[in-house]
C-alpha cells in the first residue's frame, strides 16, 4: 500500500473541544478553502484541516496512490497528531469538500468507528470520467496547473462570485498556481479510480449531502445519490453556490455543520407541496420499482387518483424521506405492522422492498419469528407463506 504524505493545518479552536476534520478540494489549500467558515466553528470543534500532496502547506509529493490510500494517509496524520496527547483512536466529525468529500466516503467505510458523522459538499460516489481525469493528469504535467486556472475558475464559482469576493477567489486561483503539477496530476489519476456507488448502503454515520445548485462538476442529483444511498442521509441544496461551498457560502456552510454535528435537522425554508411529492414519488419508485409503480399509477382512476396521491405525499413524502431511520429500519417496522393488522396484499408488496432495502431473507425469517409471539401464531403463519412465495419469486427472477 503507498500511503501518501498529509499535512495537518490548524484553524482554531481549543483542543479540549471536538475535533473537526476539514478535507479540501482538488487544486486548493486548507487554508483558502476553510479560514472563512472555520472562523464561524471554532468555538465549538478543535478544527484540523489537511492539505493534498503538492498543495498549499503540503510539498510531499511522492508515488501516486488511490482514493483509499489518500484517505489512510489522513487517518495516520490524524493518528500521529492524537497519539502526541495520548489520545488514541479518537473520533471526529468530518467535513469535506469535492476530493475532501470523496476522501470522506473513504474514511466512513474504512474507519466507521472513527467519524461520528460526516458533511460531505461538492462530491459524489463517483466523480467525473476516467478518462478525463487521465487527459488532465497528462495536460498539467506538460503544462502545469496554469493550463486549468481559467477551466476552473469556470467550475468552482456561481456567476458572479469573482466580481462579489474577488479577494477570495484570487486567493484560491493563486493556489491552483502555486500547486505541484505532479501532485496534482496524481489526485486526478486517484480520482479516477473513485467509485463508492455500490458500498454507500454500508455507511451508517449520519451524512449530510450538500449541493451547490450551480455545481457543474457535482450537479445535486450527485450529492442525492449519497444522501440515498447511505442509511442514514439528508441533502441540502444551497442557492448561488457552485463546486467551492466553503469559500463561496463559508457561513452557511459552518451552520450546516454545526447542526449535523450536533444531531439537528439544518433549519432551512419548508418544502412546497409539490417538492415533498416529487421527493415521495422518487423514494417510492426507488423502494417499490418503477414497474410496481407505474401499474398503479396507470391503474388509478377518478375515484382512486387523489388516493394515489395522497400516499405519495404524505406516506412517502413525508415519512420515508425523514433522516431519523434508514430505510432497511423502517421495512423492518412496515412489515411487523402489516402482518398485525393482517393487510397481505401489502405485506408481499413490501416483503419484496424489503429485499430492495437490504434486508435479508435470515432478516425476514426473524421478524416473523418475532410476531409469532407478539402478533400470533396465525397470522405468522399467512405470513410465512405470503413471504416464502415473494422470496421464491425474487429467486426466480434473479437466477
Amino acid at each position: 500500500m503507498t500511503v501518501p504524505q498529509i499535512t495537518a493545518v490548524r484553524l482554531g479552536g481549543s483542543p479540549a473541544l471536538p475535533l473537526l476534520v476539514l478535507g479540501p478540494s482538488l487544486g486548493t489549500s486548507a487554508r483558502t478553502l476553510w479560514s472563512r467558515a472555520a472562523t464561524h466553528l471554532a468555538d465549538r470543534f478543535e478544527i484540523v484541516a489537511w492539505d493534498l500532496p503538492g498543495h498549499g502547506s503540503n510539498s510531499i509529493v511522492a508515488h501516486p496512490f488511490t482514493m483509499p490510500e489518500l484517505a489512510t494517509g489522513v487517518l495516520a496524520m490524524l493518528d500521529d497528531m492524537l497519539a502526541e496527547r495520548g489520545a488514541v483512536d479518537t473520533s471526529f466529525v468530518y467535513a469535506g469538500d469535492s476530493v475532501g468529500g470523496a476522501v470522506g466516503l473513504h474514511l466512513l467505510l474504512a474507519a466507521p468507528r472513527r467519524v461520528q458523522s460526516a458533511v460531505l459538499l461538492c462530491t459524489g460516489a463517483v466523480i467525473g470520467e476516467p478518462d478525463a481525469w487521465h487527459e488532465r493528469a497528462a495536460t498539467v504535467r506538460a503544462s502545469g496547473t496554469a493550463a486549468v486556472v481559467s477551466g476552473s475558475a469556470d467550475r468552482w464559482f456561481a456567476p458572479g462570485f469573482l466580481q462579489r469576493e474577488p479577494e477570495t477567489g484570487g486567493a484560491l486561483l493563486h493556489a491552483l498556481r502555486d500547486a505541484d503539477r505532479e501532485g496534482y496530476a496524481q489526485v486526478c489519476e486517484a480520482l479516477a479510480g473513485h467509485d463508492v456507488r455500490e458500498r454507500l448502503g454500508a455507511i451508517g454515520a449520519p451524512v449530510l449531502a450538500v449541493a451547490g445548485r450551480a455545481d457543474v462538476p457535482t450537479p445535486p442529483a450527485s450529492l442525492q445519490e449519497i444522501a440515498d444511498g447511505v442509511r442514514n442521509g439528508r441533502l441540502v441544496v444551497i442557492d448561488d453556490v457552485a463546486h467551492l461551498a466553503p469559500a463561496e457560502a463559508p457561513a452557511e456552510v459552518a451552520r450546516l455543520i454545526r447542526a449535523h454535528a450536533a444531531g439537528e435537522e439544518p433549519a432551512g425554508p419548508s418544502p412546497t407541496v409539490a417538492e415533498v411529492r416529487a421527493a415521495g414519488m422518487a423514494v417510492r419508485r426507488q423502494v417499490l420499482g418503477d414497474a410496481h409503480v407505474d401499474r398503479a399509477t396507470a391503474a388509478a382512476t377518478e375515484l382512486t387518483a387523489d388516493f394515489q396521491d395522497l400516499i405519495t405525499q404524505y406516506a412517502w413524502g413525508s415519512i420515508w424521506t425523514r433522516p431519523g431511520l434508514d430505510r432497511r429500519s423502517r421495512s423492518l417496522i412496515t412489515l411487523t405492522a402489516l402482518v398485525a393488522r393482517g393487510h397481505h396484499e401489502e405485506l408481499a408488496m413490501h416483503v419484496r422492498a424489503a429485499r430492495t432495502n437490504g434486508v435479508t431473507n435470515d432478516e425476514i425469517k426473524e421478524l416473523l419469528l418475532q410476531t409469532a409471539i407478539y402478533c400470533g401464531v396465525p397470522d405468522a403463519n399467512t405470513a410465512f407463506r405470503i413471504a416464502q412465495k415473494v422470496l421464491a419469486d425474487l429467486e426466480e427472477e434473479t437466477s
